[in-house]
């Protein structure tokens, strides 16, 4: 392998990230457009052409899986010597390495995996009855913490400029973490993120320990660098002690773990902390089609706070594909249903099941998934997560039923039964917890519920394969058994099958099939997310998603979440696709088929926060009831003056001129064209002959007066 031939087949954009000089570079790279060749080629191209040697570059990434892909492209590349490795790997070999000097002979402590033990101590200590997911809550918090260079005496202030939601007062988890760090230094043990301080200090404070790293790492590669987080930056710039010599890769519109402490600031702040950085974007999309592409783009384009200032928009480069599908659904049940119907067409016309996924919010939103998947016999297989009836809260919730089957009387309601049986285990309706891990484990336990719901409101119950439907028994002991049947159908084995994963475990795969399921607001993005740059990371994981697709691309929410239920609002991050050829379906639970695309059907976002609007009066102001009128309130009153004269010189209801809302419309959105008019919704080219003119004059300053005195009308 030679420098030229590293060159060969390289984009301009990634011959240009390969070939920059030495010193700092920063590689905005999008979403399919080839970042870990970009970077692993520029290892090579150095290499090859004697710039630097193997041995002094350290390139650190995130996942050992990532990693160990950046090492065996560059073996192919000639380049199989160079140090690949995650943060905590390289900082781990280093400690070692150091420790006998460091530690003056005694030996290194040891490192524990978990948290858990220690943490359920420290919390006991601190008077905190923690089970088993409230101790990863409070591992989660002290994680953050300590990532974030945040000491046990400083976690109060610094949780609520963070806004934190602990899962506990913010006093007692500072606590529970000063409880932990005296545990681990009496039992002589240390925790990763202590690793990765024990390495910062060993450099800091230890010119021996600095020069001998610093003459070993000259030249360093930042895969994945949206996700750094305080503390490994300080390793970083430990490693590079004033050097500048740094290539860093990411995408901020890829920032989807800030709660862990993970933050894009370094990327966005890399070209003016450095100025002679050289920066190249990537922008040309080798995985999706322009279709899948496009939608991307509309979903990041309206993307607002820190993280869009490196907003890229993608160019694909693959042939034209379908376009994306976007159902609604009568409800959740029906929309798995249709999922898994069109999952096994996608297997029966050729698609491997391994490259279709579906994509849900969070993983208590899984087992209506596997529940259709079985049922269709299409072999399915849970990523980064339990399946939902081996989740462990699970199993107890289904003991707790059984055993409730004996103290409940035969008359009581089935969900009432349900809700009671699960409140006897701590479980409150009404209330969800704070902290990551208790609140998945209330999801779950919310999901049974509305299982119980959904087996209540259909007493006619047709198993797939039978020729007619039969009755269910509804009291809890019928629908204990339905639990059984479900967790056994559901517990086939599978070796190969579509892909069921939440949107942050999918981050860095991709599969030429992908669903996007439950876009409902509430759901994506989460009620949890109440802040602005809350809800701007939960659009970026929506743009996570869509960048997962190859193919094909499907978006659907269920307009309830059980048959009969509230319904809800679509996700405010879904884009206008009213350009697209299929635009938005309504379909039913057995209804996959293609619908004309009409006006009525289109998705219309609030002009304001980029909600998408159902209700027909919100569709025709352009925004929420709740969010704030820009009415011109003098234009309103010439509006009504206006109309209420058209109307007696006409001789017909004010409303059929224009209705209420469509005044309060016109009034907000100040149409000075045909086209701007024709946008409000109930205004269509007959209206628009009669009264455009008036309008246009009326929004133009003209009094009514002026008005009576010319012919507005054409």
């Amino acid at each position: 392998m030679t420098a030229e031939r590293v060159l060969a087949g390289l984009d301009p954009d990634q011959r240009r990230a390969v070939t920059a000089p030495a010193g700092p570079v920063c590689i905005l790279a999008g979403a399919g457009t080839g970042k870990t060749r970009a970077i692993t080629h520029r290892i090579a191209y150095r290499t090859l052409k004697g710039e630097i040697s193997p041995r002094h570059i350290l390139a650190v990434t995130f996942t050992a899986r990532a990693a160990a892909e950046m090492r065996a492209r560059l073996t192919e590349l000639g380049a199989g010597r160079v140090q690949a490795r995650t943060f905590h790997a390289a900082a781990l070999r280093q400690v070692r390495y150091f420790a006998p000097r460091l530690l003056e002979g005694r030996a290194m402590p040891e490192l524990v995996e978990s948290k858990a033990r220690l943490v359920t101590l420290a919390a006991n200590h601190a008077g905190v009855r923690a089970d088993r997911t409230a101790a990863r809550d409070l591992a989660g918090e002290i994680e953050w913490a300590k990532s974030s260079l945040i000491e046990p005496g400083e976690y109060v202030v610094a949780a609520a400029k963070a806004l934190r939601e602990p899962p506990y007062d913010s006093a007692k988890v500072a606590e529970v973490f000063g409880a932990y760090e005296s545990l681990k230094r009496r039992q002589g043990v240390i925790d990763f993120e202590d690793m990765l301080r024990a390495a910062v200090w060993g450099i800091e404070e230890h010119p021996d320990v600095a020069e001998q790293v610093r003459s070993q790492y000259r030249h360093f590669v930042v895969d994945e660098y949206q996700d750094v987080n305080p503390l490994q930056q300080r390793l970083l710039e430990a490693w590079l002690g004033g050097r500048d010599d740094l290539t860093v890769v990411g995408d901020a519109s890829q920032t989807i773990y800030s709660f862990t402490g993970a933050t894009s600031a370094y990327l966005v702040d890399f070209p003016r902390q450095r100025r002679e950085a050289v920066v190249v974007r990537l922008v040309r999309d080798y995985r999706s089609t322009p279709q899948v592409v496009g939608l991307a783009n509309a979903v990041i384009k309206q993307a607002r706070g820190t993280e869009a200032k490196l907003r890229l928009e993608l160019v694909g480069q693959r042939e034209p594909g379908a376009e994306p599908d976007l159902k609604i659904f009568p409800d959740e049940p029906a929309e798995a249903v249709a999922v898994a119907r069109r999952s096994r067409d996608l297997i029966a016309a050729g698609t491997q099941a391994s490259e279709i996924a579906v994509l849900f919010r969070t993983n208590a939103q899984s087992e209506a998934y596997e529940k259709a998947l079985a049922e269709f016999e299409v072999p399915y297989v849970v990523r980064g997560a339990e399946r939902f009836f081996e989740r462990t809260e699970i199993r107890q919730a289904m003991v707790a039923l059984r055993s409730a089957v004996r103290s409940t009387p035969g008359e009581t309601p089935l969900v009432q039964a349900v809700v009671e049986a699960l409140s006897a285990t701590g479980w409150a309706r009404d209330q969800p917890p704070a902290g990551g891990a208790q609140r998945e484990q209330w999801e779950a336990l919310a999901a049974l519920v509305a299982l119980a719901e959904d087996y209540a409101r259909t007493p006619d119950l047709l198993p797939l394969g039978q020729a007619g439907a039969i009755q269910h028994d509804l009291s809890l002991s019928g629908f204990c058994a339905e639990l059984a049947r479900r967790a056994e159908q559901q517990h086939a084995p599978t070796v190969e099958g579509v892909t069921l994963a939440s949107l942050h475990s999918a981050k860095g795969l991709e599969w030429d099939a992908v669903f996007l399921v439950g876009l409902a607001e509430g759901t994506l993005p989460t009620t949890y997310a109440k802040t602005p740059e809350q809800l701007e990371e939960e659009r970026r994981l929506l743009y996570v998603g869509v960048t997962r697709a190859r193919q094909w691309l499907w978006l659907s929410y269920g307009q309830s979440r059980s048959p009969g239920g509230r319904a809800r609002r679509p996700c405010r991050f879904l884009p206008q696709l009213g350009q697209t050829r299929n635009g938005l379906e309504k379909a039913g639970a057995g209804d996959a088929s293609r619908k004309p695309v009409n006006r009525r059907n289109m998705v219309v976002s609030c002009r304001i926060c980029g909600a998408t609007l159902l209700a027909g009066a919100d569709r025709k102001l352009g925004r929420c009831p709740t969010c704030p009128s820009d009415l011109d309130e003098e234009l309103y009153e010439r509006l009504l003056a206006w109309r209420a004269a058209t109307a007696a010189e006409q001789k017909v209801p004010a409303y059929v001129v224009f209705t209420d809302a469509t005044v309060v419309a016109i009034a907000e959105r100040r149409p000075t064209t045909p086209a701007e008019l024709l946008a409000i919704a109930g205004i269509g080219p007959r209206k628009l002959g009669q009264y455009g003119a008036a309008v246009f004059a009326l929004v133009g300053g003209v009094t009514l007066a002026d008005l009576a005195s010319e012919n507005f009308e054409n």
